[in-house]
């Protein structure tokens, strides 16, 4: 049993940081009414702790490798613990945002770490097993998160979500402590500050401005500015990544199809399978009227889906990642397609046999990614490949949400356009994605209420038919890249490695696990 400490300590962080990304998705509402929040607001209580998570993991798996990855996940779980209570008592959406951007960055240093810190406890078959477990973690925790925040809104209040973090961090920290060594890569080269710095300046840029876009517009001068701040910095770290010695990503990998294949299947996983979450959960507490807890229930059988998948995918494989990665991703877009069938009479019911489809796509394709991404570098750059799994899924749930709450409201304001009873459909069609469909049926005139929300109904279920059909798309398109690009064999790298001609050459200089890509 002592063996399997470290992966216990990995998994409690993983799960804690992976549950907020999701959690805050049915508590939004009472959110909203406790500090007076907009759509904006909203969209970046939820995004700004996934896009500061995305953008910091790849300069944090770069550090891990330098000064020590144990060190570095420590150090994530006391700023992502102390994040949490600044969050829990935020006085208003302003200091909650920032104390999110904070708590996104002690992720950062956990995650960016756990593929690592996994692929240097555990070899052979334990290997295998330590992956599925941490793969049925992350499909929990992204899939339970609306659950555990409803309970926790519901029957406390929407702070608890933050201050639950508390006790399971500080056990997190006793066990990595006790049981997890350090482990070092090459620690004397030189750090890619600029790489980080352009890549963050990139990723958030474009996320701000996909936002600004829902009430600046495409053509107001934000928005535009914002959009060439970001091709600019994105420009600026391929430049810089091309001639850094030690980038934080190797850029030369994605010549490699097998490589490029599972990045961008990171990155369609999170925006496809969860980011459509936030818009289903205002569906359902906004217009439908039910409570955090019951909303939560609605959306619990897909964590039981994606934990039974991953676990039973760590009992029975390896399996080809072809088959793991493009069958999950195809399960993905096959249950965002069967949500898609929603009317103005539909209720929560709805969606339940499609999330049970995408959560046994999540739980194909999130240990099966982990493997088969650790496998892509030498040892001693597992940091590297593991914050750009990493940062391609968050950066994919971060971007999914910004594209899809405007999506959304397009949307919404059509149908409102279309029935032309409403005086200002797009401050309407605002509000409504704003959580605030009650309040606007409860102040239009006695007579024509019942009129009104049957037509708020329709537009949200619209909206979000909209929202499922396009995550369908991602998850179909990114089934496809995958059959047609990677050709990793089952087992990963790993398998490649000890196949006899792809040792290690006479003199030593490393084997030919990457020629798989």
């Amino acid at each position: 049993m002592r063996a399997w400490w470290p992966l216990v300590a990995i998994c409690l962080g993983t799960f804690m940081l992976l549950l907020d990304v999701t959690i805050v998705t049915v508590a939004l509402p009472a959110m909203a009414a406790d500090l007076g929040t907009t759509l904006a607001d909203l969209q970046w209580v939820v995004d700004v702790y996934a896009l500061a998570l995305a953008a910091l993991l790849l300069g944090v798996g770069s550090l891990a490798d330098r000064i020590g990855r144990r060190k570095v996940y420590l150090a994530g779980l006391v700023v992502f613990t102390a994040a949490s209570v600044a969050c829990a008592v935020a006085p208003d959406a302003g200091v909650l945002i920032g104390a999110r951007a904070v708590q996104g960055l002690g992720a950062a240093g956990m995650f960016g770490t756990t593929i690592a810190l996994l692929g240097t406890h555990y070899e052979g078959r334990r290997r295998g097993v330590a992956f599925a477990v941490w793969g049925a973690t992350n499909s929990v925790a992204a899939a339970a998160g609306p659950m555990v925040g409803g309970l926790l809104t519901q029957y406390l209040d929407w702070r608890w979500i933050f201050f639950v973090n508390l006790p399971v961090c500080l056990v997190a920290v006793v066990l990595t402590l006790r049981s997890v060594r350090e482990v070092k890569g090459a620690g004397r080269q030189r750090a890619d500050v600029l790489g980080v710095v352009t890549f963050t300046v990139a990723s958030g840029a474009l996320t701000f401005g996909l936002i600004r876009a829902h009430s600046d517009g495409w053509t107001a001068p934000l928005t535009l500015g914002l959009f060439a701040t970001a091709a600019v910095a994105l420009a600026l770290f391929v430049v810089v990544e091309t001639r850094h010695e030690n980038p934080v990503l190797d850029l030369s990998l994605f010549r490699r199809p097998s490589f490029t294949g599972i990045m961008v299947s990171a990155l369609f996983l999170q925006g496809a399978a969860f980011a459509s979450l936030l818009f289903a959960s205002l569906w359902m507490q906004s217009v439908l009227g039910y409570e955090p807890v019951e909303a939560g229930l609605y959306i619990l059988p897909m964590c039981a889906a994606s934990f039974l998948v991953s676990a039973l995918a760590g009992r029975f494989g390896p399996w080809s990642p072809r088959v793991t990665i493009g069958g999950g991703l195809a399960l993905i877009a096959l249950g965002s397609a069967l949500q898609a069938t929603l009317d103005a009479g539909s209720t929560g019911g709805g969606i339940v046999a499609g999330l049970v489809v995408s959560g046994l796509g999540v739980g194909l394709v999130t240990p099966s990614l982990a493997a088969a991404a650790l496998g892509t570098v030498p040892p001693e750059r597992g940091g590297m490949v593991g914050g750009a799994v990493n940062t391609f899924r968050q950066l994919g749930f971060a971007l999914g949400i910004a594209v899809f709450g405007l999506i959304f409201q397009l949307r919404i304001e059509r149908v409102l356009r279309a029935d032309g009873g409403v005086p200002d459909p797009h401050g309407t069609a605002a509000a409504l994605s704003g959580g605030q469909a009650r309040s606007i049926v409860a102040g239009w005139p006695e007579g024509e209420r019942a009129e009104l929300a049957h037509l708020v109904r329709e537009a949200f279920a619209s909206g979000l038919n909209a929202v499922l059909v396009v995550a369908a798309a991602l998850g179909a398109v990114g089934s496809l890249l995958v059959v047609a690009t990677v050709r990793v064999p089952a087992g990963g790298a790993e398998a490649e490695r000890r196949r006899p001609e792809a040792g290690a050459s006479p003199h030593g200089q490393g084997t030919r696990a990457d020629a798989a890509l």
